[in-house]
């Protein structure tokens, strides 16, 4: 069964608002596909139009090649969480799982399965509107996995989970692409996907800033700096700019040179005497990969040295 969700030229408007323009990307099987982007990027709109929720003005979103409204049988296809709070408060954990399985034609028997995988057990006797968002979260990422879905997606599902949960939702998102599914996971926060993601689709202001994959997008986040330790951190600066790197201070006794390999850094700093305690390749953090990807996406962004009125 084909588990890949394509999304193609998907283009959405809300009256002056071009919520999502011209928009195309393909989540694989057998991977975890990061979909972030700043607040307001158009992430929600897109997964709302893949689940037919909401009619592209334009463009097409189709899970295993054909649009979701078109399912035989949805749940088995695609699970989504898209709303954790989308639950009546006064239904029962376990009650709102059978209902969802009878919906959809499935066993009863794969309630308790969904309960004990995604930590319920103690809690499925307990009524919806009593949950800590967390909690919602699990009853969420339980309903979109009734189906036993080859397609997976969720968005920001590791909202108000502690460290605990964010590190078990991370061991489930890579379990279920290691199984051969495609997982889609929205998130406007780059640390959620930390260790998770293989790719990741990053979007701002609807438009698509990058397709690549996590190894990729480090690697040119990088730039091929390095970073130098030392106590003579002038000399070092002088003698490097001479050599034609871009020199820049990065704290007491620690400068980042652009344009030069760390084994020629090494070689000029000996041969001229100046002292250093260490180089190292500078490896840069997915958060600063996102962060230098959407600087110009941003929405709304508050100004340096402004105080509030």
């Amino acid at each position: 069964m084909d588990a890949t969700i394509e999304v193609r030229g998907l283009r959405k408007r809300y009256g002056p608002t071009l919520a999502v323009d011209a928009l195309s990307f393909t989540a694989r099987p057998g991977q975890v596909t990061g979909f972030v982007g700043p607040n307001g990027a158009g992430k929600s709109t897109t997964l709302r139009m893949i689940m037919g929720l909401d009619r592209p003005d334009a463009g097409s979103a189709l899970v295993g090649g054909r649009p979701y409204r078109s399912l035989r049988t949805p749940l088995c296809r695609l699970g989504a969480m898209l709303d954790a709070s989308a639950v009546h408060p006064a239904r029962r954990a376990r009650d709102h799982l059978r209902w969802l399985a009878h919906a959809g034609g499935l066993p009863r028997r794969r309630v308790e399965e969904v309960i004990e995988l995604t930590g319920l057990a103690s809690a499925a006797g307990r009524r919806a509107g009593g949950f800590s968002l967390g909690m919602r979260q699990r009853l969420g990422i339980a309903a979109a996995l009734l189906g036993d879905p080859p397609a997976l997606m969720f968005d920001e599902p590791v909202n108000g989970l502690d460290p605990e949960g964010i590190t078990w939702i991370r061991g489930l998102l890579r379990s279920l692409a290691a199984e051969g599914r495609a997982v889609l996971v929205s998130s406007h926060l780059m640390s959620e996907l930390e260790g998770g993601a293989d790719r990741l689709v990053v979007i701002g202001r609807g438009r698509l800033i990058a397709d690549t994959s996590v190894a990729d997008l480090l690697e040119a986040a990088s730039g091929g700096r390095v970073e130098l330790r030392t106590a003579e951190r002038q000399e070092a600066m002088t003698v490097l700019a001479r050599a034609g790197a871009t020199v820049t201070a990065a704290g007491p006794g620690a400068v980042t040179v652009a344009g030069l390999p760390a084994e020629r850094i090494i070689a000029l700093l000996t041969g001229e005497g100046v002292a250093f305690s260490g180089v190292s390749e500078h490896r840069a953090s997915l958060e600063e990969a996102y962060m230098e990807l959407t600087r110009d996406a941003v929405e709304f962004r508050a100004v340096a040295g402004r105080e509030a009125p």
